[in-house]
């Protein structure tokens, strides 16, 4: 999480550090959201690994309940360690710091 809020600092430049810093309610949320797109996207990796015909079982058992844990806590590691940057893009632009235009010239 330190990463995230380190990284939206430093993209304010010389900005009011009141404004530029993002709430930890935001940084929670940016790291929720990354993580539960990354459990989804483990979901199938996690199932690949039953044989065929045995989903049945371990899915109503406590085998079913074990690997979604496992993967939420996966998801959730790699989320706060960095991820795949779904979490800092999204807090960087809900900073008011982060969400000014750009006024370059178009050449």
């Amino acid at each position: 999480m330190l990463s995230v809020t380190a990284a939206a600092a430093a993209t304010a430049g010389g900005a009011d550090v009141a404004s530029s810093t993002p709430t930890p309610r935001l940084v929670n949320a940016a790291h929720e959201f990354e993580a539960q797109m990354m459990k989804e996207l483990l979901k199938p990796m996690m199932s690949a690994n039953n044989p065929e015909g045995e989903e049945d079982e371990t899915a109503s058992g406590s085998g079913g309940a074990l690997g979604d844990f496992a993967t939420e806590a996966l998801a959730r590691g790699l989320s706060e360690q960095g991820g795949f940057g779904i979490a800092s893009s999204i807090v960087k632009q809900l900073t008011p710091s982060g969400n000014k235009q750009v006024t370059t010239p178009v050449t």
